[in-house]
């Protein structure tokens, strides 16, 4: 019940709270700051990925638990991303078109490169991963209700100015009930393999937050820029990572173990970026004074 209705409509309803804070303009901001644009999804969708892999191939978690760290690294970043940007003073507006472009592009990119990592993590073990299937499903319960968001935006925008904050507060609940039972359904795999699993998504998490600010600063770009590229890389969408896990393990009740990984970093991933933000906010007090 949980993978079939609930994580479906709760993950699309949360893309559609994400549509309600976007305009066209968002997307067309793409053109206007190309270098900052193409940075910032380099090292998302690129070198994300490729730094999960070597910290499974060095901590070497069980195969299923390696995959669902491969699934979240391919997730683009969420509406949470988007908020410790905005507390951290950072470029707002870069992390939403961030976001936004790569939550469009998942649709394409993430069928490809979980059936891949599938293969080549699980061997014969692997589920049958059907490209053209999660492509649809991933478009029905991502991309279709982000759009559907930006249109209301467009057509009705005092009703969106209205409903947003509460569409906003709604999703983080949804997120909070999502990982929850991710863990609840896996708790004695959680347990097991904490020792193993938690320092590789803290890993993740600071290294990426590191190599955000890194590449910002090598490509000359503004501290905010730096910032927003950082926390784009280091916080991704772990409730997608759970619904793409379920979607391809098929499993008629409960929570795959692929989809363990999400469920910690969705927990993870804020004892991480916390800290980075105290950091950040310190530095902006500083370069003021």
């Amino acid at each position: 019940m949980l993978l079939d209705i609930f994580l479906p409509l709760s993950l699309a309803f949360i893309m559609f709270s994400l549509g309600l804070g976007l305009t066209p303009a968002d997307f067309a901001r793409v053109g206007a700051k190309p270098l900052a644009f193409a940075v910032g999804a380099a090292t998302q969708m690129l070198l994300l990925p490729a730094v999960a892999l070597g910290l499974v191939l060095l901590f070497a978690p069980p195969p299923e638990l390696a995959l669902g760290v491969m699934i979240l690294s391919f997730c683009p970043g969420g509406v949470t991303s988007n908020i410790l940007t905005r507390l951290a003073g950072g470029a707002v507006a870069l992390s939403v078109t961030l976001t936004a472009a790569a939550s469009l592009l998942s649709v394409v990119t993430v069928p490809f490169l979980v059936a891949w990592a599938a293969v080549g993590l699980m061997g014969e073990a692997a589920p049958a991963v059907d490209v053209g299937a999660l492509g649809l499903a991933m478009f029905a319960i991502t991309a279709a209700p982000v759009a559907l968001g930006v249109a209301i935006r467009a057509w009705a925008r005092g009703f969106a100015d209205r409903f947003e904050p509460v569409a906003a507060r709604a999703a983080t609940a949804l997120f909070v009930l999502i990982v929850a039972g991710a863990l609840a359904a896996n708790w004695g795999l959680f347990v097991e393999n904490l020792p193993v699993l938690g320092p590789l998504l803290v890993l993740l998490n600071v290294v990426m937050l590191a190599l955000g600010v890194a590449f910002a600063r090598l490509m000359r770009l503004s501290r905010g820029e730096g910032l927003a590229i950082a926390l784009e890389a280091g916080v991704q969408n772990a409730t997608l990572g759970i619904a793409v896990s379920g979607l391809i393990a098929a499993a008629a009740t409960g929570v795959p173990a692929m989809a363990l990984p999400s469920g910690v970093y969705g927990i993870t991933m804020y004892l991480v970026t916390l800290p980075f933000i105290l950091w950040a906010r310190r530095g902006i007090g500083a370069a003021r004074a």
